[in-house]
């Protein structure tokens, strides 16, 4: 009797994690923590780093590297994006609504590396990270 109730709570918690795990990773879009490694994988092109917001909050202060494509423009962009089609691209915006809506307009189009910047610009302030003004 025992064995069979061992047997039963360890096919359940198997079963259990695999939900969790594939709900999990099915619902989580990639993200990319800042670091001054993402500013030297920006500097040697390895990766595109786009700010959606305005052009005035880009003005006012910006990661070093980034490129100001505003979230409701995307598409006006689109032309341009294309060489980074299989190449890494990471989004931010102030706080993330922003940048989730415009990956889901890249990843849509079948770009494949698009993933956002944990925390965003805030984050990115927070972490005393070096930041560019026009």
């Amino acid at each position: 009797m025992k064995a069979a109730i061992a047997g039963i709570l360890i096919v359940s918690s198997i079963a259990l994690f695999f939900t969790l795990h594939y709900s999990a990773k099915a619902s989580s879009q990639a993200s990319v923590a800042a670091s001054p490694y993402l500013i030297e994988r920006v500097a040697n092109n390895d990766w595109l780093l786009i700010d959606v917001r305005s052009p005035q909050e880009f003005a006012q202060g910006h990661i070093p590297g980034a490129v100001n494509m505003p979230h409701e423009k995307i598409n006006d962009y689109i032309s341009e994006l294309e060489g980074h089609k299989d190449k890494p691209i990471i989004i931010y915006c102030q706080s993330g609504r922003r940048a989730k809506l415009a990956m889901k307009v890249l990843q849509k189009l079948d770009f494949s590396e698009v993933m956002h910047l944990e925390g965003d610009m805030l984050g990115w302030s927070a972490a005393g990270m070096a930041v560019d003004r026009m």
